[in-house]
Protein backbone atom coordinates (compact mmCIF):
# COMPACT_ATOMS: atom_id res chain seq x y z
CA UNK A 1 0.00 0.00 0.00
CA UNK A 2 2.83 2.34 0.91
CA UNK A 3 4.62 1.77 -2.42
CA UNK A 4 1.42 2.63 -4.32
CA UNK A 5 1.06 5.84 -2.34
CA UNK A 6 4.67 6.77 -3.06
CA UNK A 7 4.16 6.01 -6.73
CA UNK A 8 1.14 8.29 -6.85
CA UNK A 9 3.12 11.07 -5.18
CA UNK A 10 5.93 10.71 -7.71
CA UNK A 11 3.44 10.82 -10.58
CA UNK A 12 1.79 13.93 -9.16
CA UNK A 13 5.15 15.61 -8.63
CA UNK A 14 6.17 14.74 -12.20
CA UNK A 15 2.92 16.17 -13.55
CA UNK A 16 3.47 19.41 -11.62
CA UNK A 17 7.02 19.71 -12.94
CA UNK A 18 5.84 19.02 -16.50
CA UNK A 19 3.11 21.63 -16.25
CA UNK A 20 5.61 24.11 -14.83
CA UNK A 21 8.01 23.48 -17.70
CA UNK A 22 5.23 23.88 -20.27
CA UNK A 23 4.10 27.08 -18.57
CA UNK A 24 7.63 28.49 -18.61
CA UNK A 25 8.08 27.59 -22.27
CA UNK A 26 4.77 29.22 -23.10
CA UNK A 27 5.71 32.37 -21.23
CA UNK A 28 9.11 32.56 -22.94
CA UNK A 29 7.49 32.26 -26.38
CA UNK A 30 4.96 34.94 -25.47
CA UNK A 31 7.71 37.23 -24.15
CA UNK A 32 9.81 36.76 -27.30
CA UNK A 33 6.85 37.62 -29.51
CA UNK A 34 5.97 40.64 -27.36
CA UNK A 35 9.53 41.96 -27.63
CA UNK A 36 9.56 41.47 -31.41
CA UNK A 37 6.23 43.30 -31.83
CA UNK A 38 7.43 46.17 -29.61
CA UNK A 39 10.65 46.60 -31.60
CA UNK A 40 8.84 46.41 -34.95
CA UNK A 41 6.36 49.06 -33.86
CA UNK A 42 9.14 51.47 -32.90
CA UNK A 43 11.01 50.74 -36.15
CA UNK A 44 7.90 51.74 -38.11
CA UNK A 45 7.85 55.05 -36.25
CA UNK A 46 11.58 55.66 -36.76
CA UNK A 47 11.39 54.91 -40.48
CA UNK A 48 8.83 57.68 -40.80
CA UNK A 49 11.07 60.35 -39.28
CA UNK A 50 14.67 59.32 -40.06
CA UNK A 51 16.01 60.04 -43.53
CA UNK A 52 19.37 58.23 -43.89
CA UNK A 53 22.16 60.17 -45.60
CA UNK A 54 25.28 58.79 -47.23
CA UNK A 55 27.27 56.42 -45.07
CA UNK A 56 29.58 58.30 -42.74
CA UNK A 57 33.31 57.71 -42.95
CA UNK A 58 35.82 58.64 -40.23
CA UNK A 59 36.69 61.74 -42.29
CA UNK A 60 33.12 62.93 -42.73
CA UNK A 61 30.36 62.07 -45.14
CA UNK A 62 29.72 62.20 -48.85
CA UNK A 63 27.69 65.08 -50.24
CA UNK A 64 26.29 65.98 -53.66
CA UNK A 65 28.69 67.66 -56.07
CA UNK A 66 29.21 71.30 -55.21
CA UNK A 67 27.99 70.89 -51.64
CA UNK A 68 29.90 70.34 -48.45
CA UNK A 69 28.08 68.55 -45.66
CA UNK A 70 29.79 68.53 -42.31
CA UNK A 71 27.73 66.66 -39.71
CA UNK A 72 27.30 68.39 -36.36
CA UNK A 73 29.11 65.61 -34.52
CA UNK A 74 32.25 66.16 -36.63
CA UNK A 75 32.37 69.71 -35.30
CA UNK A 76 31.52 68.55 -31.78
CA UNK A 77 32.31 64.86 -31.13
CA UNK A 78 31.27 65.29 -27.49
CA UNK A 79 27.70 66.19 -28.42
CA UNK A 80 24.87 64.04 -27.10
CA UNK A 81 23.12 61.66 -29.46
CA UNK A 82 19.86 63.23 -30.66
CA UNK A 83 16.90 61.28 -29.31
CA UNK A 84 13.21 60.90 -30.11
CA UNK A 85 10.59 60.01 -27.53
CA UNK A 86 8.17 57.25 -28.54
CA UNK A 87 5.60 55.94 -26.07
CA UNK A 88 7.48 57.55 -23.20
CA UNK A 89 10.87 56.08 -24.16
CA UNK A 90 13.79 57.89 -25.80
CA UNK A 91 15.45 56.29 -28.83
CA UNK A 92 18.73 57.38 -30.42
CA UNK A 93 18.49 55.52 -33.73
CA UNK A 94 18.52 51.98 -35.03
CA UNK A 95 20.85 49.07 -35.76
CA UNK A 96 20.86 46.96 -38.91
CA UNK A 97 22.53 43.55 -39.03
CA UNK A 98 21.98 42.25 -42.58
CA UNK A 99 23.47 38.79 -41.95
CA UNK A 100 20.78 38.19 -39.30
CA UNK A 101 18.06 40.12 -41.19
CA UNK A 102 17.58 42.39 -38.18
CA UNK A 103 16.61 46.05 -37.91
CA UNK A 104 16.28 47.14 -34.29
CA UNK A 105 15.68 50.44 -32.51
CA UNK A 106 18.20 51.49 -29.86
CA UNK A 107 17.06 53.09 -26.61
CA UNK A 108 19.06 56.01 -25.25
CA UNK A 109 19.98 54.34 -21.96
CA UNK A 110 19.93 50.81 -20.65
CA UNK A 111 17.89 49.42 -17.78
CA UNK A 112 16.38 46.00 -17.18
CA UNK A 113 12.85 47.23 -18.08
CA UNK A 114 14.22 48.90 -21.24
CA UNK A 115 15.94 45.69 -22.32
CA UNK A 116 12.50 44.06 -22.42
CA UNK A 117 11.62 46.46 -25.26
CA UNK A 118 14.67 46.80 -27.49
CA UNK A 119 18.47 46.98 -27.54
CA UNK A 120 19.87 49.78 -25.39
CA UNK A 121 22.95 51.96 -25.50
CA UNK A 122 25.08 50.68 -22.64
CA UNK A 123 27.86 53.23 -23.01
CA UNK A 124 29.68 55.45 -25.47
CA UNK A 125 28.71 57.06 -28.74
CA UNK A 126 29.24 56.44 -32.46
CA UNK A 127 30.59 60.00 -32.58
CA UNK A 128 33.54 58.95 -30.43
CA UNK A 129 33.87 55.45 -31.90
CA UNK A 130 33.22 53.68 -28.61
CA UNK A 131 29.54 52.77 -28.52
CA UNK A 132 28.42 49.66 -26.65
CA UNK A 133 24.91 48.25 -27.20
CA UNK A 134 23.27 45.62 -24.99
CA UNK A 135 20.17 43.53 -25.65
CA UNK A 136 18.33 40.50 -24.32
CA UNK A 137 18.96 37.13 -25.94
CA UNK A 138 15.51 37.09 -27.55
CA UNK A 139 15.81 35.50 -31.01
CA UNK A 140 14.55 38.73 -32.60
CA UNK A 141 16.94 40.88 -30.56
CA UNK A 142 20.53 39.66 -29.90
CA UNK A 143 19.86 35.96 -29.41
CA UNK A 144 21.67 35.10 -32.65
CA UNK A 145 24.77 37.27 -32.22
CA UNK A 146 26.95 34.17 -32.01
CA UNK A 147 26.12 33.49 -35.68
CA UNK A 148 28.00 36.58 -36.84
CA UNK A 149 31.41 36.02 -38.36
CA UNK A 150 34.38 38.22 -39.17
CA UNK A 151 33.59 40.54 -42.06
CA UNK A 152 29.83 40.76 -41.48
CA UNK A 153 28.42 44.26 -41.68
CA UNK A 154 26.63 46.18 -38.94
CA UNK A 155 25.09 49.64 -39.44
CA UNK A 156 23.90 52.24 -36.97
CA UNK A 157 21.75 55.17 -38.09
CA UNK A 158 21.27 58.08 -35.70
CA UNK A 159 18.25 60.38 -35.47
CA UNK A 160 19.88 62.87 -37.85
CA UNK A 161 20.17 60.18 -40.51
CA UNK A 162 23.94 59.72 -40.20
CA UNK A 163 24.79 56.12 -41.12
CA UNK A 164 27.80 54.52 -39.44
CA UNK A 165 29.06 51.32 -41.08
CA UNK A 166 31.03 48.73 -39.13
CA UNK A 167 32.62 45.37 -39.83
CA UNK A 168 32.64 42.48 -37.36
CA UNK A 169 36.24 41.91 -36.30
CA UNK A 170 36.01 39.52 -33.38
CA UNK A 171 33.63 37.48 -31.24
CA UNK A 172 34.28 37.04 -27.52
CA UNK A 173 32.59 35.10 -24.72
CA UNK A 174 33.13 37.03 -21.52
CA UNK A 175 32.20 36.25 -17.94
CA UNK A 176 28.90 37.73 -16.86
CA UNK A 177 30.64 39.89 -14.26
CA UNK A 178 32.05 42.46 -14.23
CA UNK A 179 30.21 44.20 -17.06
CA UNK A 180 32.99 46.79 -17.34
CA UNK A 181 34.83 44.25 -19.51
CA UNK A 182 32.53 45.42 -22.31
CA UNK A 183 34.33 48.76 -22.22
CA UNK A 184 37.82 47.31 -22.57
CA UNK A 185 39.75 47.40 -25.83
CA UNK A 186 39.86 49.90 -28.66
CA UNK A 187 36.64 48.92 -30.44
CA UNK A 188 34.43 51.27 -32.43
CA UNK A 189 31.26 49.29 -31.66
CA UNK A 190 30.52 46.42 -29.29
CA UNK A 191 27.29 44.42 -29.13
CA UNK A 192 26.57 42.01 -26.29
CA UNK A 193 23.96 39.75 -24.78
CA UNK A 194 23.83 37.07 -22.10
CA UNK A 195 23.87 33.37 -22.91
CA UNK A 196 20.70 31.43 -22.04
CA UNK A 197 22.06 30.38 -18.66
CA UNK A 198 23.29 33.88 -17.89
CA UNK A 199 26.84 32.70 -17.08
CA UNK A 200 28.54 34.39 -20.03
CA UNK A 201 28.11 37.31 -22.39
CA UNK A 202 28.39 36.84 -26.14
CA UNK A 203 30.22 39.95 -27.34
CA UNK A 204 30.71 41.12 -30.91
CA UNK A 205 33.51 43.62 -31.52
CA UNK A 206 33.35 45.82 -34.59
CA UNK A 207 35.55 48.33 -36.38
CA UNK A 208 34.29 51.25 -38.40
CA UNK A 209 34.81 51.21 -42.12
Amino acid sequence: MKSKRNGSLFLAAGAVLLLGALGLTGYNLWDENRAAVAADSVMDALNEVIVPVSAVTPEGSAAPAGEVRIPDYILDPDMELPALEIDGKRYVGYLEIPALELSLPVLENWSYPNLKLSPCRYAGSPYQDNMVVAAHNYSRHFGRLKELIEGDEVRFTDMDGNVFVYTVAEQEQLAAQPAKAMLEGDWDLSLFTCTLGGQYRVTIRCVRE
